[in-house]
């Protein structure tokens, strides 16, 4: 189990900013249908995860600050037999405290909660801070009641967003793992590659794999993308026919991510199916240009530079290439540039895989990216990208997963 002390010191961090006689309210968030009496699989709004590192609905988290003292509560569905016989066993209070680092005795029955917040809701003299980044209604909803009389909510993800983009050694350490088990799988999956092969078949090994090793709620939706598929970025259902099907001289686009502890890893992997063909096969060429964007970007990324710099960085040296395939003129612009540059390079990364933070910031000491130069050319049929996560140091970036992108790891058969 994590260390609660981790979510403790995230409160009171996040306490330290509110203003006095203020109130933040955080919810965990409610399941979702699927369809009819069928749910999704339950995931914490993120926030409330990095203030508990609790991953149950229904939960409700109150930070209190008066007079320079802050108090904290939590409100949770008590034990019912009946219920919990349909629908699943509610955590114990006692635990609930043991992950979040809370008291025992603010852990409190959910059913009190509603006449704490018409408390809050009718004194004008207290500051009410809701979250207006999350996915949920019921903070929208509590801000138009507060408001519809003129008084005034404030947002606390203004609070949360500065505080998750610097992450502790706790996080990065977790990103670290999120890797370690995306890529284990990786390597499980790899032996599977032949002509004849579906997307579907590495799809499923893919998943199997990382849900081996403890990550059930994945980063995101694995993409396998093979040969020309590779041309829809987010090719998130898998074929078992057709474009779906390796073929002797195809390629074949990963992009994955388990989760540990919380924290994301986003890696892109690229195979090959069949030895090259001669000096001129166009994938090793591009696996050429790919993997000098990729040494660009790690020697550019570093405290004080910017995801604009780098972007214009990469679009310098794909140009400068693409123009020497004659696929674009010698005075090239960055439009014709991302005529096939697609997307931008890179992205904060954390408990969300496109994780919070303003793209026009400098990046920091602390700050984890996601990097994932890719270029996509069909004049050749082809186009890939090869994806790394890294903590961003005092003078530079460390790798937080493998980098792997040499010819012999990609070449399959």
């Amino acid at each position: 189990m994590v260390n609660p002390a981790i979510y403790r010191n995230n409160r009171e961090r996040f306490a330290a900013a509110l203003q006095d006689r203020s109130a933040a309210l955080l919810f965990s968030g409610e399941q979702k249908h699927m369809s009819a009496d069928t749910d999704y699989r339950f995931m914490s709004d993120r926030n409330f995860f990095y203030l508990t590192g609790l991953e149950r609905d229904g939960l409700i988290l109150l930070i209190e600050k008066f007079d320079g003292k802050v108090s904290t509560k939590i409100y949770a569905p008590s034990h019912d037999s009946m219920k919990e016989r349909w629908h699943g066993k509610r955590m114990d209070f006692a635990d609930i405290a043991a992950i979040s680092g809370v008291d025992p005795d603010d852990i409190l029955d959910l059913e009190t909660y509603e006449e704490k917040e018409y408390e809050l809701i009718k004194n004008a003299d207290i500051n009410i801070y809701l979250d207006s980044s999350t996915v949920m209604a019921k903070p929208d909803e509590l801000r138009k009641i507060i408001e519809k009389d003129g008084r005034k909510t404030f947002d606390l993800s203004e609070i949360t967003t500065p505080l998750r983009m610097i992450k502790s050694q706790h996080e990065a350490d977790s990103i670290r793992e999120a890797a370690r088990i995306t890529e284990e799988a990786i390597e499980e999956m790899k032996t599977l590659i032949k002509p004849g092969v579906s997307e579907y078949e590495l799809y499923l090994k893919l998943e199997y794999e990382m849900a081996k090793r403890s990550s059930m709620n994945f980063a995101f939706e694995t993409i396998v993308s093979c040969g020309t598929n590779a041309f829809y970025l987010h090719h998130s259902d898998p074929e078992t026919d057709g474009d779906g099907i390796a073929k002797e001289g195809s390629i074949i686009q990963l992009d994955l991510g388990a989760r540990y502890n919380g924290y994301c890893a986003d890696i892109s992997r690229v195979f090959f199916v069949g030895k090259p063909e001669g000096d001129d096969d166009r994938r090793m060429k591009l696996l050429g240009l790919i993997r000098d964007l990729r040494k660009g970007a790690f020697d550019y990324i570093a405290p004080g530079k910017t995801f604009a710099g780098l972007n214009s960085q990469m679009y310098d040296i794909a140009g400068k290439w693409l123009a020497g395939q004659g696929l674009i003129p010698d005075n090239f612009t960055v439009d014709d540039v991302k005529c096939y540059y697609w997307h931008n390079t890179s992205h904060y990364l954390g408990l969300d895989v496109h994780d919070v933070g303003p793209r026009d910031k400098e990046f920091e000491e602390g700050n984890c990216l996601a990097v994932e130069p890719g270029v996509y050319i069909p004049e050749w049929n082809i186009g890939f990208r090869i994806e790394d996560d890294l903590l961003i140091t005092e003078n530079g970036c460390q790798l937080l997963s493998s980098g792997c992108d040499s010819p012999e790891g990609i070449i399959v058969g």
